[in-house]
């Protein structure tokens, strides 16, 4: 158990990676505390990177993670088990149910819409973690309530749009107020976390993140068999009751470890990270990756059964990404604690490339197309565990710049190529077909080049850093 006194050499040693908002309450509680009448005899804050406190808000942290983005986008084919049961079912001759995907960015643009035929519901919550956080910068009191406050309307959501009758009706519910509360729940771990873990932040980021893949690997055959066996409306008010069951447990250990001070219910943003070369470079390998990265998520079912595949084992291929992606985050997360966040995004980029244009590329096999989606999964599904790195070089270089308005510029980054991705899939598989052997020849050629380019050049952040750029 750390001392009073022990906390600004905390601080101290290590700032670099210590957030502006985090760093700077620790300086006020001292001083408040200093400047206290009250004795000080007693007092002391539970430790960074150790002790039960940190490892129950990262637990918390990796089951929101698990339950807000599994719902939707852990399994980034999971709205598609929901969008083949409507348009099979309930919702049979209806082309909009992608929208509940897409949600109210898209909503109104039908090219986009046609473009994502299992499009999970991700472009809105990427974007609006950016505008949850200004809030919660500002009103900091709120933060305490924010995650409660949030699953109750995902539960409501959920609960609603069991109640559909139309597809507006599942657009409302299962896609727009959805997302706005899964937004307002997870936002608070950027909160936390950069309290809680100092040392090891990257690590525990990885940690966080590898819940996505987790119930991606999960989630598939159980909405798939609750589907089949029950209906939408039961499974809709199952996924309520999980939520209720397996996360408003943990709000009682998800919690700050800093006491509020009121001076950062003033600060404001700065925004000058934009202008720091490190951020840009990174960012726009981010942006590069996301253009490709949710591409095989969405065909690799239906490629699949242009190998033979049945319904189970072109699920297979999702649950194997997704699977994948969580070994992959966990190692990513600890290797940004340790390397450059450029060497690691190289290794990531390399692997990815590999993984397309010799595995998918070549796949004539279920096998083949197996092994590709565990490569994939394990090196392209990990790059947002290097986000924590990103923010900490960035800081580095613009020492005003708040971590967490960086990672969710970071966030926003990834939700722009999401809602790129769509129209340009589309362009890319009404390329033709191309003369060539192997899955380059199956019609899916251009979108497999597509992805595998964008996955190599999301990397490029190394050869700026040869350069002298970073």
């Amino acid at each position: 158990m750390a001392s009073h006194c022990s906390t600004p050499v905390e601080s101290t040693t290590f700032a670099p990676q210590l957030s502006a908002f985090a760093s700077t309450d620790i300086e006020l509680l001292h001083n408040d505390t200093a400047n206290s009448s009250t004795s000080m005899e007693g007092f002391s804050l539970p430790p960074t990177d150790e002790g039960k406190h940190a490892w129950l808000c990262l637990f918390s942290c990796f089951m929101l993670e698990a339950m807000i983005w599994g719902e939707i986008s852990g399994f980034p084919a999971s709205y598609g088990v929901f969008q083949e049961f409507y348009s099979a079912n309930d919702f049979a001759g209806s082309s909009n149910i992608a929208v509940v995907g897409t949600c109210a960015m898209v909503r109104n643009l039908p090219t986009l819409i046609d473009a994502i035929p299992d499009r999970p519901n991700q472009g809105i919550m990427y974007m609006d973690i950016t505008i949850w956080f200004a809030i919660l910068k500002y009103f900091p009191r709120f933060r305490k309530w924010a995650t409660p406050v949030g699953l109750v309307i995902v539960c409501l959501a959920l609960g609603l749009g069991s109640f559909s009758t139309s597809v507006p009706h599942l657009i409302i519910t299962q896609g727009i107020i959805y997302s706005i509360g899964g937004g307002l729940a997870w936002t608070p771990i950027l909160f936390y976390l950069e309290e809680w873990w100092v040392r090891r932040r990257g690590f525990a980021y990885g940690v966080t993140m590898a819940g996505l893949g987790l119930s991606g690997a999960i989630l598939p055959l159980i909405l798939e068999w609750l589907l089949h066996s029950y209906g939408f409306r039961t499974t809709l008010r199952v996924c309520a009751l999980s939520f209720v069951v397996l996360n408003f447990p943990i709000v009682f250990f998800f919690r700050p470890r800093l006491p509020l001070s009121q001076t950062s219910q003033s600060r404001g943003f700065d925004f000058s990270f934009w202008t720091c070369s490190n951020f840009l470079i990174l960012q726009s390998g981010n942006i590069i990756q996301s253009l490709g990265f949710f591409l095989p998520a969405i065909y690799l079912p239906t490629f699949a059964r242009t190998l033979g595949a049945n319904s189970i084992e072109s699920t297979v291929t999702i649950i194997l990404l997704n699977g994948a992606a969580f070994v992959g985050c966990l190692f990513m997360g600890a290797a940004t604690d340790k390397y450059h966040v450029a060497h690691c995004l190289l290794v990531s980029a390399i692997g990815s490339a590999i993984g397309v244009f010799l595995l998918w590329g070549f796949s004539t096999s279920l096998a083949l197309l197996y092994v590709f989606c565990v490569v994939y999964g394990a090196f392209a599904g990990c790059q947002s565990s290097a986000w924590s790195a990103i923010v900490r070089d960035t800081q580095e270089k613009r020492r005003g710049a708040d971590s967490g308005m960086v990672w969710a510029c970071l966030s926003a980054g990834k939700g722009v190529g999401n809602l790129c991705s769509g129209p340009l899939s589309e362009a890319l598989l009404h390329a033709g077909n191309w003369s060539a052997g192997f899955a380059y020849g199956s019609g899916y050629g251009a979108l497999i080049a597509f992805t595998g380019v964008t996955a190599l050049f999301s990397g490029w952040g190394y050869a700026a850093k040869r350069i002298g750029w970073l």
